[in-house]
C-alpha cells in the first residue's frame, strides 16, 4: 500500500492562494496607452482574451503544486510484512591489518595470495551465512577500530571487511586494544550472547592494554573470545642458493592467544591453509544461538521523484510558453 512518511504538510495546501489573497501584488512599471472613447467596445474581446490564455495556465499551475506538495509528504510504497529470525547473538569480527598480513602463504582458487585476502575471502562467506545475528567489524594494527557497529545489514559488514587493506590501522598489532574496544563495545548487551572472533598473524607489539588483561576484563563482562592463528608454518623462498624452507609464522604468539581463549570460555584455532581456515569458520558457524523473537519489517521504497518530476515537468512547460509568448 503507499502511505506518506509527513502526512502533516498537507496543510500548506492553500498556501498559494493565501499568498495571492494577502500579499501586495507587484507594481508594474507604466506602459503607453492608446485613448479610445468608447470601452464597451472591448470589454467583450478583453474578457474572451483572458478567459482562454490565462485559465489554462493557471489550472496548469494548481495541478504543479498539487504534484510539488505531495512529493514534499514523501509518498513511499509499503511492502508485505517480512520476518527476520534474530537469534540473538551479538557477533564481532577483529581482523588483523598489521604488515605481517601480507605475507602470501596460502592458496586460494590455485593462485597465492596474502593472508588478509583469504581471510576476506573466506570471513566473507562467513558473514553472509550469519543470518539473524547482529555483526560488527573491528579492524585493528597500531590502534583498534571500530569499522561497523553491531547490525543486521550483512552486506555493509562485508563491504567494509573487503574494502580494508594493510597498515590501514598501523603496521604493529595492538591485540590488547582490539579486544578491549570489543567489551566496550559489547558491554550493554545481554551477557549470555556474545561472541568476539578475533583473528591475527603475530605477536601484540603496541597499543595501550596487553592481550591477557583485556582477556579478563572480557571474561568478568561475560564476553566469549574465539582466537585465530593465521600463517603457514613452512613455505618455500627463493634465495642466492637456491629454494629453502622457512616458517613465516614465528612471530605468532599461539601461548597468548590460547590463553585468551581459555580465560573467556572461547577456543583457539590455527589456520595454516585457506582449507583450515575455511574449515574454522564452518566450526565457528555451528555455534547455538540464543531463541529470540523475530524482527518483522515491512519494505520500503520511495515514490516521492515520480510527483517530483510531474512538477519538474508542468513548471518547465510554464516557463517555456512564457518565453515563447514574449517572442511572438
Amino acid at each position: 500500500m503507499i502511505s506518506f512518511e509527513w502526512p502533516w504538510l498537507f496543510v500548506l495546501l492553500p498556501l498559494p492562494w493565501l499568498v495571492r489573497r494577502f500579499m501586495q501584488v507587484a507594481v508594474t512599471s507604466k506602459e503607453a496607452a492608446l485613448r479610445v472613447p468608447y470601452l464597451e467596445d472591448f470589454t467583450e474581446s478583453e474578457s474572451t482574451v483572458k478567459h482562454h490564455v490565462q485559465r489554462w495556465p493557471l489550472w496548469l499551475a494548481v495541478v504543479a503544486w498539487l504534484f510539488l506538495l505531495m512529493a514534499s509528504m514523501r509518498p513511499e510504497w509499503l511492502g508485505e510484512l517480512v520476518e527476520i529470525p534474530v537469534s540473538g547473538r551479538e557477533l564481532m569480527l577483529a581482523v588483523d591489518l598489521s604488515a605481517s598480513m601480507q605475507e602470501q602463504d596460502f592458496v586460494l582458487q590455485g593462485r597465492r595470495v596474502d593472508r588478509l585476502v583469504a581471510t576476506k575471502w573466506v570471513a566473507g562467506d562467513f558473514i553472509e551465512r550469519r543470518i539473524g545475528d547482529r555483526i560488527g567489524l573491528i579492524l585493528f594494527g597500531e590502534r583498534a577500530y571500530l569499522q561497523v557497529p553491531l547490525t543486521f545489514d550483512r552486506k555493509t559488514v562485508r563491504t567494509l571487511l573487503d574494502e580494508s587493506f594493510i597498515g590501514l590501522a598501523g603496521k604493529a598489532t595492538a591485540i590488547g586494544d582490539a579486544i578491549g574496544l570489543a567489551v566496550k563495545r559489547l558491554r550493554e548487551r545481554d551477557a549470555t550472547n556474545r561472541v568476539l572472533i578475533l583473528l591475527t598473524d603475530g605477536a601484540n607489539t603496541a597499543g595501550a592494554v596487553q592481550p591477557l588483561e583485556a582477556a579478563d576484563l572480557a571474561a568478568r563482562e561475560g564476553l566469549k573470545i574465539y582466537t585465530i592463528g593465521v600463517g603457514a608454518e613452512e613455505m618455500l623462498t627463493r634465495s642466492i642458493f637456491g629454494m629453502r624452507k622457512v616458517n613465516p609464522s614465528t612471530d605468532l604468539d599461539e601461548k597468548t592467544l590460547i590463553a585468551i581463549a581459555e580465560k573467556t570460555g572461547g577456543q583457539y584455532f590455527r589456520a595454516r591453509d585457506t582449507q583450515e581456515l575455511n574449515k574454522i569458520y564452518r566450526i565457528l558457524d555451528e555455534l547455538e544461538p540464543v531463541e529470540g523473537d523475530a524482527y518483522r519489517f515491512r519494505p520500503k521504497k520511495a515514490l516521492y521523484y515520480w510527483p517530483l518530476s510531474f512538477a519538474f515537468m508542468i513548471a518547465a512547460l510554464l516557463m517555456a510558453l512564457k518565453f515563447f509568448r514574449r517572442i511572438w
